[in-house]
């Protein structure tokens, strides 16, 4: 099983606002800090925003906080706001064409899977996985597929 990208970045994203504070933070420095679409995360902030999750300042010194303590974010819940498909397999879909779905047996076994994965994120909150605003400041921002690795600068 797998999260979409969505999700990803929408755990970062409370990850990020939660070692902010009270501070306000903005899409552009997320996305920087991240090295992550600056579109991207508009569509996730926004989404986090309507759940309740974030609370979002409009204007040119805007940006977005966390709308409740991190103790108060479950992470099971978010992924169920984030994740819109939850059909592992072809039988879970409305367009299900397999021949032996009405007497087949993986669907119990993969919804028992489904519910022990979500079930997982259910046990913790974002006061469990969050790091403090220093740990971002000390870590060098994640590569992105295609850039060159850096070498110390030669003294030749």
């Amino acid at each position: 099983m797998k999260l979409t990208t969505f999700s990803d970045y929408a755990l970062r994203v409370l990850m990020y606002a939660g070692a902010a504070g009270d501070r306000l933070v903005t899409i552009e420095e997320t996305a920087r800090v991240y090295r992550i679409s600056q579109s991207h995360l508009m569509k996730v902030v926004n989404v986090l925003t309507n759940a309740g999750y974030l609370r979002g300042v409009r204007g040119r010194s805007g940006g977005f906080t966390l709308a409740r303590r991190p103790e108060e974010i479950n992470l099971g819940a978010v992924v169920r706001v984030t994740e819109t498909d939850f059909a592992l397999v072809e039988c879970f879909t409305q367009s299900n064409e397999c021949l032996i779905s009405s007497r087949c047996r993986l669907p119990r076994l993969l919804n028992k899977a489904l519910a022990a994965f979500i079930s997982t994120f259910d046990d913790y909150t974002l006061a469990d996985i969050m790091l403090s605003e220093q740990d971002f400041a000390q870590s060098a921002p994640p590569r992105i597929a295609g850039d060159a690795p850096t070498s110390p600068a030669r003294s030749d």
